[in-house]
């Protein structure tokens, strides 16, 4: 599930401690930008939904964490990375040459928080807010990136990211994939990571199938799982392109217990 303020309200939290006991297994997905530092082991530190994935026992009772957008799952109990798709190293100077070309910002993360040339740009500083991890100044990220990443973050003025995003589509068509997570928001990947293929391989580990997925999201980035998933669920405040492809759509929004209302209609009732 992937929720936009990145915080489940406590009739959420109830519904999915109640669905755990119904032996029910939680993927939080962060949406978009809330990402696992690099070099960050699958334990639950204080990033901002691992306390979350605490609040709802998922390190006790078992639960995993999707991030970057589906390259990478983690195990909350044994901190095991269940599946991992990693950008290729000499991609990072093409894009930041990309980024520059375009005057805009682009960032990635290491141990300690996000890492940008432009700290102080607006749009570079929305993934501060929502993750709540600290900027960290580089001179040259294309040369400060030496060790492995799962994706980059370009971001910028929504009036300029559909024309941004079609230009880098062009240049890197077939070698990696970029598309739009959120208004200022563009996605950096590896070539078919996405939601859905992750869950995919995640299903598959445990033996289970898509009929067995429920999926919730509100962001286009959610788009991919919530086609797949056997019940697919759009949030009220999601955008029209994610609600033509759910199954279901709650009466309430992601900040006033959407997610919950998805429990209790599909799982609990």
């Amino acid at each position: 599930m992937s929720e936009q303020n990145r915080r489940l309200r406590a009739a959420g939290i109830a519904a999915l401690a109640w669905a755990g006991l119904a032996a029910v297994w939680c993927v939080l997905v962060p949406g978009g930008a809330a990402e696992l530092p690099q070099g960050v082991p699958g334990t639950l530190r204080s990033l901002l939904v691992l306390p979350l994935a605490e609040e709802l026992g998922l390190d006790k009772k078992g639960g995993c964490i999707l991030s970057y957008n589906g390259g990478k799952i983690v195990d909350c109990v044994t901190g095991e990375a269940l599946y991992q798709v990693q950008l290729g190293a000499e991609f990072v100077p093409e894009l930041c040459e990309f980024a520059a070309r375009q005057d805009v910002a682009i960032l990635t993360y290491n141990s300690e928080g996000i890492v940008c040339e432009r700290d102080q740009d607006v749009w570079a500083n929305k993934e501060c807010f929502t993750t709540k991890l600290p900027m960290i100044h580089v001179d040259d990220l294309a040369s400060y990136v030496d060790y492995p990443i799962c994706k980059m973050l370009i971001t910028l003025d929504p009036a300029r990211r559909d024309a941004v995003c079609a230009a880098g589509k062009e240049q890197f068509a077939g070698r990696i994939d970029l598309y739009p997570s959120s208004p200022f928001f563009i996605e950096a990947v590896p070539l078919g990571v996405a939601k859905d293929r992750s869950l995919a391989a995640l299903l598959e580990r445990m033996g289970l199938t898509r009929e067995n997925l429920m999926a919730c999201g509100d962001g286009l980035n959610d788009r991919s799982m919530i086609s797949y998933a056997g019940v697919g669920v759009a949030m009220q405040n999601a955008e029209d392109a994610v609600k033509a492809v759910a199954d279901y759509v709650t009466a309430a929004d992601n900040n006033h217990d959407g997610v919950a209302e998805a429990i209790e209609k599909f799982i609990l009732n």
